[in-house]
């Protein structure tokens, strides 16, 4: 029996610019790897390509005006509310700076103690301490304050409330957890969160908003020569200069299908390929939700579809071969997994394993081996994800 299972490897690539053709990068970049490390591609293998080199290679951009042309030709008068955004500099701060631009009174409504993916404006024991009712206290800036005077960020020691109060041109913060509270200053709203903002949406509506758009909603085709999502809009995007973000790629489906037919006209392998964002996991310390992005795989190919479809295996060895050992327990265990259920769902034996889509998975591992900084890999080669035991 061979001594390895699973490998995620990361495999540098060039700098990536606006015009290259990202599927020869993808490619030769893996072909690379096999002539310098003696490795073959075979079939099943998985690439994952992230979502910032497809965007970049694409040039899909937009600049802080062509945000507020947008948001204008949506909301062409009266002030703004913004619900629920999340708290970060790298994805809603320049945001802002396109909401702001366009000259209206904006009202900003922070959720608390955590914006929807775990950012801590205050953390859970002060509120704990507070007596304060999360599901129906509201404040206002200076009124949250009077309660809690240290407003920054554990890891990036921000005050997001004040960042965004001065990035708005001095607009009014308003903290609560109903997204109906923003009614009371205006009823144009845009719905700045990411996973939930669907709920809120209808919420909006049924409690008389007048317009309502998510961050999905604005810039869903290209305006003045922006770039745009045709799904997702703003969500997913990334700052990439002061006055410019990286916008979620598009077309995605596509990169992926011709990245599969290149690799089997060079390599007569039969893989996969996604494109993989955020990954989904969460941080034991700071509390942060990962996915900041509304997919964690905006597009792959076919044979990523479904759920693992796995046994649990030291439930089986505890329990239908807990008298077996050694080469007695390997052959038993190994003949019980190739003749397993083609659907384990809710069976015993099953129970246990990740119920997670395996795109969520894959793109997850695949974030957490290219991490976010310095290390140059925006393509993960993945081998023996299939894999099982028996697999000798």
């Amino acid at each position: 029996m061979r001594t390895f299972g699973t490998q995620a490897i990361g495999i540098r690539a060039p700098i990536i610019h606006e015009g290259d053709d990202l599927t020869e990068i993808v490619v030769n970049s893996i072909i690379e790897y096999t002539k310098e490390t003696g490795h073959t591609i075979c079939d099943h293998d998985i690439i994952g390509v992230t979502e910032a080199v497809v965007a970049r290679a694409q040039g899909n951009y937009a600049t802080i005006t062509q945000i507020a042309t947008d948001i204008k030709n949506k909301f062409p008068t009266g002030p703004i509310g913004i619900v629920f955004p999340i708290l970060s500099r790298n994805r809603f701060s320049i945001l802002l700076k396109g909401i702001a631009a366009t000259g209206a009174q904006l009202y900003i409504q922070l959720s608390y103690p955590t914006d929807e993916v775990g950012n801590h404006i205050i953390n859970d024991e002060q509120l704990y301490a507070s007596g304060i009712n999360p599901y129906k206290d509201v404040f206002t800036e200076s009124e949250f304050r009077s309660h809690f005077q240290d407003l920054k960020h554990k890891f990036t020691a921000i005050d997001y409330v004040e960042l965004y109060r001065n990035i708005g041109n001095n607009a009014k913060i308003i903290l609560a957890n109903d997204p109906c509270e923003i009614l009371k200053y205006t009823k144009n709203v845009i719905a700045a969160d990411i996973h939930t903002r669907t709920q809120t949406k209808r919420r909006l509506l049924s409690c008389g908003a007048k317009q309502v758009y998510g961050l999905d909603d604005i810039l869903t085709k290209s305006v003045n020569n922006s770039g745009y999502n045709e799904k997702y809009g703003l969500l997913g995007s990334n700052k990439a200069t002061e006055n410019k973000v990286k916008l979620f790629p598009h077309s995605c489906d596509t990169f992926v299908v011709k990245v599969q037919e290149l690799m089997f006209e060079k390599t007569g392998a039969k893989i996969e390929v996604l494109i993989y964002g955020d990954g989904a996991f969460k941080d034991p310390v700071g509390k942060i939700w990962e996915l900041a992005d509304p997919t964690v795989s905006p597009a792959y190919t076919n044979g990523l579809h479904g759920l693992p479809n796995e046994l649990k295996l030291k439930y089986i060895a505890d329990n239908e071969f807990a008298d077996k050992r050694g080469n007695e327990a390997k052959k038993a265990i190994i003949e019980r997994i190739r003749n397993k259920q083609k659907n384990l769902v809710c069976k015993e034996e099953n129970e246990g394993t990740t119920p997670r889509q395996l795109t969520d998975l894959i793109g997850s591992l695949c974030d957490l081996v290219s991490g976010s900084g310095d290390k140059g890999t925006p393509i993960i080669l993945i081998k023996g994800y299939f894999d099982n035991y028996a697999n000798q």
